[in-house]
């Protein structure tokens, strides 16, 4: 007798008993899933056309294929890419609506400097898509004690003009005094209150209750590491921190606003007409 239909064809297999269909869910960043070996549970960071990333609560990172079974508040699911949202106006990480795609710019002669490369990181993940769009490079100092030969170096003037993101720019400051000394009609310098732009990231966005206060004299980086409990001994300690930090921001809203309202002050002055 031949059969119509092959026999192991998975349609024609019955189910074991509760092991129904298999409902899907969508590979949402922050949802937090355990695989079904129950060896590994944390929330998704970073998916990709055929695997996701999730980290567990003690920042190890383990990748798995795409589509795959999970389990999600302890029920089976098959987690699958997350489909394109198509409501309204496309929008960035920054919240502005995005600009139609269109060849690439060549660059303004106006540029965005930023102290570190945390900065530069942090103000290319919110507001990389707007500066391409604009035609505006965002370049790094290691340190603003030089800013002001540096600005001078720059030959600011119109339609070259310069923007520059402090940090910790608060009254009274050394930072404060070499701003004021930089300025220019042609060079804005505005930054932030916070010591170093990890502060600049909402707590909540990290998983902690608050930045802890460290004490004046100590490094304040490997300080927080070690006041909230992540390895802190070497530089790649701290660059791993850092990186795991910077996984935590996917929007503006990650973002405190005295950071966003500077970033943005310093786009409309180096894009004025």
């Amino acid at each position: 007798m031949r059969y119509a239909k092959d026999v192991l064809a998975p349609e024609l297999r019955r189910p074991k008993p509760g092991r129904g269909p298999v409902p899907e869910a969508e590979a949402e960043p922050g949802l937090v899933v355990e695989d079904t070996e129950g060896r590994f549970c944390g929330a998704i960071v970073a998916y990709e056309k055929d695997s996701v990333t999730c980290e567990d609560r003690r920042g190890n990172l383990r990748a798995f294929p795409l589509p795959g079974l999970f389990l999600l508040e302890g029920r089976r699911v098959r987690l699958v890419r997350p489909k394109p949202k198509n409501s309204g106006p496309r929008r960035t990480v920054s919240g502005s609506i995005a600009a139609p795609s269109a060849d690439a710019k060549v660059a303004k002669a106006s540029r965005i400097y930023v102290e570190g490369k945390h900065d530069a990181e942090l103000v290319e993940k919110i507001w990389g898509d707007d500066l391409r769009d604009a035609g505006v490079v965002v370049e790094y100092l290691e340190g603003v004690d030089d800013l002001e030969a540096i600005a001078a170096g720059f030959r600011p003037g119109p339609g070259r003009r310069l923007g520059v993101l402090v940090d910790h720019l608060v009254a009274g400051s050394k930072e404060s005094r070499i701003a004021a000394a930089a300025r220019s009609e042609h060079v804005l310098v505005v930054g932030h209150p916070f010591v170093d732009v990890w502060a600049a990231v909402k707590p909540s966005a990290v998983g902690i209750a608050a930045w802890p206060d460290v004490p004046r004299g100590e490094p304040w980086k490997e300080g927080v590491l070690k006041r909230i409990g992540w390895p802190c001994a070497t530089p790649a300690d701290v660059a791993a921190a850092w990186r795991r930090i910077l996984r935590s921001v996917s929007s503006y809203s990650d973002l405190e606003p005295e950071l966003l309202g500077r970033v943005e002050e310093l786009i409309d002055f180096v894009t004025a007409p």
